[in-house]
């Protein structure tokens, strides 16, 4: 009697460990297969993969910033090539809505970008990404003590402005007008770079532009903030277009420009919140 109960004892028991070896096996198992797909570098295995040329028709105050994010939407998305179209805005507007193929349009002001989309050529909304404000651009050492806006209608003293058309031309006469100002520049260029390579060459002796151009040029200009500036700061929205030929690549990158670190870029370089 007693071997017939010890032995039934010891198969239970020994069938009982196998069990819960079995169990701790299987959940082992379960625990590695749930974490597979978060544990993946990339941490979007239910995305699409990205791949193809994104194409971004922006404002040529964005150069600096937009390249460093270009850069960064390469590195994270590998396959990815993201080519820039910098230029007036207004300009790049009518590129678009006679037929250009591009994925993005980051523009320097609600007016411009309303050209697109008027004539429906965007897929959605726009969205203000960033603000951007005026400051004057002077030769390094700012030889002709220019300290205001009223400095820049002196006699004899070469000033460069942007085209009206575009916004940042648009602006500086928005501030001029405001002041009861009156200013002759003896060239009007077509976006801000132009203008700010004009006082970089010391082919003119100032120039309104951006701020954020201002601090990209380095010790090549030197800056002079006026406070009528601050009646003339241009919201920049950015859109995705109805034809988009890379749709899903040109949204993850609006993503990234509107992100808490494409947001970062933008504000070391010089841009306001939205």
């Amino acid at each position: 009697m007693t071997r017939s109960v010890r032995r039934p004892r010891r198969l239970l028991q020994l069938a009982g460990a196998g069990a819960v070896a079995v169990m701790a096996l299987s959940a082992c198992s379960s625990s590695s297969d749930s974490t597979g797909p978060a544990d993946s570098p990339s941490g979007t295995s239910a995305s699409p993969k990205l791949s193809g040329t994104v194409t971004v028709f922006a404002a040529a105050s964005l150069k600096e910033s937009f390249t460093a994010l270009g850069k960064e939407f390469e590195k994270r998305h590998q396959g990815t090539k993201v080519s820039f179209n910098f230029g007036g805005s207004d300009t790049l507007a009518a590129n678009i809505t006679s037929g250009a193929p591009a994925d993005v349009f980051a523009a320097a002001s609600p007016r411009t970008m309303a050209v697109v989309t008027d004539k429906q050529d965007t897929a959605g909304t726009p969205v203000t990404f960033v603000r951007n404000q005026l400051e004057i651009a002077t030769v390094p050492g700012n030889p002709h003590k220019v300290s205001s806006l009223k400095d820049l209608t002196e006699a004899g003293l070469k000033v460069v402005l942007c085209d009206r058309t575009v916004p940042c031309g648009a602006a500086a006469q928005k501030a001029l007008d405001a002041s009861k100002l009156k200013l002759t520049p003896v060239s009007y260029e077509q976006d801000v770079k132009g203008a700010l390579t004009k006082v970089e060459l010391k082919e003119a002796d100032a120039a309104v532009v951006y701020r954020t151009d201002v601090k990209a040029a380095g010790d090549k200009v030197e800056g002079v903030e006026f406070p009528e500036s601050a009646g003339a700061v241009n919201d920049y929205p950015i859109a995705l277009l109805k034809n988009a030929p890379n749709a899903e690549a040109a949204k993850a990158f609006i993503a990234l420009v509107r992100s808490a670190e494409g947001q970062k870029v933008l504000d070391e370089a010089g841009f306001l919140k939205p």
